[in-house]
C-alpha cells in the first residue's frame, strides 16, 4: 500500500523501508539476478532497480489508462511483461527501459460485424513453466497459454467459470491452477484438460510456489496453508490462527516459508507447525 517497499537481508527477521519515487499501491515484483528487478502497481507504475532493491527509478507510469498492473515477469535481462487489469499487456524487449502495449489474443477476439473486439478481462498473474511455455491466469475462468515465450497466446478451455488468481507450472506439461472459492485443477497436458483438486476450503487462493524438497505450497485467504506433494493425492490444509489473507509466500533457506499478507509477515514451518 502507498508505495512502501521493504527489504530484508537476514532472511525476514528484519526490515529496512526502501525510498521510492512513487507513491501508488504496489502489487508485485521480479528479479532476474540479485541486482536487476522490477515493481509494478496502479496508474500503470513500472519501477527499475539495478542495485538489489536499493533504489527505484520509474521506468514507466500511465495514470490515464486507469488500469493497475497486477503482475511482472522478467523472463531475462532485456525481456520484461507486465499484465493487469482489462486486458492491459506490456512489454520491454530493451531491459525495461521503453514500454510497449499489446493485445493478448487478436486471434480468439470476439467479432461483430466484422469488427473484432480484443479480450479485456483481468490478467492476473503470468508464470513460466520452461521449454519456451508461459501461463496466465485471469478473471471469468480463463487461462492462456504462449509456446514461444509470449510472441502468440491462445486461450485455454477452461474447467471454471469463476476468477484464477495465480498458477504453478510443475514441468512443461503439468501445472495447477486456483482462484475463487477454493477452487483449484490439475492438467497433465499443458492447460488442454483439467481435473479438480479437493483443497478442504472454500477461501480464495492466490499464491503457489514448489518447494525444493517437491512438495506444493498454496496460500489464500482467511490463513489458508495447503500442502501436499507432488501427485497431488491429498492437500493438508493449515488455517493460521490470525486468519490473514496471504498474498504471497516464499520459501526461505531453512526451509521455513515467509509469509505475506493483511496482517503483515508471518513465519511459517512448511513442515507443520
Amino acid at each position: 500500500e502507498r508505495g512502501h517497499v521493504l527489504k530484508s537481508t537476514d532472511q525476514g527477521r528484519s526490515w529496512q523501508q526502501i525510498t521510492v519515487p512513487t507513491r501508488v499501491m504496489l502489487t508485485a515484483v521480479d528479479f532476474i539476478d540479485t541486482k536487476l528487478g522490477f515493481a509494478v502497481g496502479h496508474d500503470a507504475v513500472i519501477l527499475r532497480t539495478e542495485d538489489g532493491g536499493n533504489t527505484w527509478r520509474i521506468v514507466h507510469r500511465a495514470e490515464q489508462e486507469e488500469r493497475p498492473l497486477f503482475d511482472v515477469l522478467v523472463h531475462d535481462g532485456q525481456t520484461i511483461t507486465a499484465i493487469g487489469a482489462y486486458g492491459y499487456y506490456l512489454e520491454s524487449r530493451d531491459a525495461g527501459w521503453t514500454w510497449n502495449e499489446r493485445q493478448l489474443v487478436p486471434l480468439n477476439s470476439t467479432q461483430v460485424d466484422g469488427e473484432v473486439f480484443a479480450d479485456d478481462l483481468h490478467l492476473n498473474q503470468i508464470a513460466v513453466a520452461g521449454g519456451g511455455r508461459w501461463y496466465i491466469a485471469a478473471e471469468a475462468g480463463t487461462v492462456y497459454r504462449s509456446d514461444d515465450e509470449g510472441r502468440e497466446w491462445k486461450r485455454l478451455p477452461s474447467p471454471y467459470a469463476g476468477s484464477f488468481f495465480g498458477i504453478l507450472p510443475l514441468d512443461t506439461d503439468r501445472l495447477i491452477l486456483f482462484g475463487m472459492q477454493g477452487q483449484m485443477f490439475y492438467s497433465a497436458n499443458a492447460g488442454e484438460n483439467w481435473q479438480a483438486v479437493d483443497t478442504g476450503t472454500g477461501a480464495a487462493l492466490t499464491h503457489a510456489l514448489l518447494l525444493k524438497d517437491g512438495s506444493i505450497v498454496v496460500t489464500g485467504h482467511s490463513g489458508s496453508v495447503l500442502r501436499a506433494k507432488q501427485n497431488l493425492n491429498r492437500f493438508a490444509l493449515t488455517q493460521l490462527d490470525e486468519r490473514m489473507a496471504i498474498s504471497s509466500a516464499t520459501e526461505l533457506a531453512d526451509g521455513d516459508l515467509l509469509l505475506v499478507g493483511t496482517k503483515g509477515f508471518r513465519r511459517w514451518s512448511s513442515r507443520g507447525h
